[in-house]
């Protein structure tokens, strides 16, 4: 993980493991939930984020579905006020990604290209963070396709229903 933003990310992102499931309802730091979207605070550093795991998971290989192990498969939308980052997009496949291949975030129909490093994936600039914020606030469901280093394919839809809400309540608590 080259980004210190993204190595930042992975160690607040402890708080949200449990065992290889996500532990939304167990974490300490929680500080609400909007329908399918949960927000999580730390304080030191402060940062917010509106997060969710997805509603379907699908692996093809081959053409073939199979079945393969993952860890934590999140999306979130990340503030760090020092760091001056405001509501950057993050993907966490729960596996390595395939070098040089984007993954991609489709939104009821507008698709985004992210690259990635390691297990990590988000847009190359705030304006594509942007972009993809409005998206999301409009949109119901959000699929994120990529392949792994193994060459394994993977579909996660996530669904957006409290994504505004989950969002606006991450921004206020790191303004």
């Amino acid at each position: 993980m080259g980004s210190p933003f993204v190595r930042g990310l992975a160690g607040a992102l402890m708080a949200l493991a449990a065992t290889g499931v996500w532990a939304q309802d167990s974490s300490n730091n929680q500080v609400a939930a909007k329908t399918d979207w949960s927000v999580f605070e730390d304080k030191d550093p402060r940062e917010c984020w509106a997060v969710s795991a997805p509603k379907e998971t699908v692996n093809t290989k081959d053409g073939r579905v199979v079945a393969v192990r993952r860890g934590d498969i999140l999306l979130m939308a990340f503030y760090r006020p020092a760091a001056g980052v405001k509501g950057q997009i993050t993907f966490t496949g729960g596996y390595p990604f395939a070098k040089g291949v984007p993954v991609t975030l489709n939104v009821d129909g507008d698709s985004f290209d992210l690259f990635s490093e390691g297990e990590w994936a988000w847009p190359a600039s705030a304006s594509d963070d942007a972009k993809i914020i409005a998206a999301m606030k409009r949109g119901s469901k959000a699929v994120l396709t990529a392949r792994s280093s193994r060459g394994t394919q993977t579909k996660d839809s996530f669904s957006l229903l409290g994504f505004t809400a989950a969002l606006d309540e991450a921004e206020k608590r790191c303004k």
